[in-house]
């Protein structure tokens, strides 16, 4: 797919092939209104209830544990230092845990063990290519602990601060062939995939990837738009028009350690099914199986 440009400085591209979405646009962006950043924080707190959990901004003595949940996830020396994790908390970004609630209301202000992980972290710093957003780069959660709603929970954490901070989008990237991922982002959040990139990372060693091809699609996630107020309520999706899809194994990630040979058979195609998406005007979103379906719908149009 060939490159497209996103507005942002002058001169500046996006990586590869961006995947138009209608809704897009360039703004200067205004404070978020009181009652919209006290309603994300009390779905934060729902989501922190659910879960037997307390999301809030990491403290300086506890971001040795950040780190090694970004290890024990990725791998030891695969993620970041302590030094650049200290400077990007300095700066004022996301940098997020998740320890269990201790049933007090003081709860939140508790300090975890230090140097050891907590039950989940984040990490996003802002960026501005295309315009102003948070880039939510790690999303890691104790694999003891998953199933549990930990992911979501620092993620919609994550929401209210950056709207608090007057920032109504955050971006990511994913791995497309892992299904439990595709479905929290753009069914359980209601984010959008706006870009694929073929080798977005290179070549990885980490401790997940085990030597793939680092395809990716990146999301944005409209912290107040329509689909995501319809996605964080619980509301069924569209039945969006189809113009092809791709079906999705249900556990890329258990193939890719039994049978390399068939992860990259369909990691190569998986490319030949996403590449052509941009020039075509479409973009992926999940059928009610879990299985993509490329289409040209507007993405805030309702069920």
């Amino acid at each position: 797919m060939p490159e497209a440009a996103v507005r942002g400085p002058p001169g500046r591209k996006r990586h590869s092939g961006a995947i138009p979405a209608s809704g897009r646009r360039d703004r200067v962006r205004s404070m978020t209104d009181a009652a919209t950043i006290a309603d994300a924080h009390a779905l934060a707190d729902a989501a922190d209830a659910r879960s037997g959990i307390v999301t809030r901004a990491a403290l300086p003595d506890e971001l040795a544990g950040v780190l090694a949940r970004f290890d024990a996830t990725w791998g030891e020396g695969r993620t970041l230092d302590l030094a650049s994790l200290r400077a990007i908390d300095h700066a004022g970004n996301t940098v997020l845990l998740a320890v269990p609630a201790a049933g007090r209301a003081d709860a939140a202000a508790e300090v975890a063990a230090p140097g050891e992980p907590p039950l989940g972290a984040t990490l996003g710093f802002l960026g501005w290519s295309g315009g102003l957003h948070v880039h939510s780069h790690m999303n890691a959660v104790d694999p003891a602990a998953r199933g549990r709603g930990i992911g979501v929970a620092l993620k919609l954490r994550q929401r209210a601060l950056s709207l608090e901070h007057g920032v109504d989008e955050i971006r990511w990237t994913y791995d497309p062939l892992i299904r439990r991922n595709a479905r929290m982002n753009l069914v359980r959040l209601g984010a959008e995939v706006i870009a694929y990139h073929p080798d977005f990372y290179g070549e990885l060693r980490d401790a997940i990837s085990a030597g793939d091809r680092s395809d990716r699609f990146e999301v944005r996630w409209r912290l107040d738009a329509p689909r995501t107020r319809r996605a964080l309520t619980g509301a069924p999706q569209p039945a969006w028009s189809a113009a092809g899809g791709l079906p999705l194994v249900a556990d890329f990630e258990h193939v890719r350690r039994a049978d390399p040979a068939v992860a990259s058979q369909l990691r190569t195609a998986s490319r030949e099914a996403f590449a052509p998406l941009g020039a075509a005007g479409l973009r992926p979103e999940l059928d009610a199986q879990g299985d993509y379906v490329f289409t040209a719908d507007d993405p805030d149009r309702e069920p």
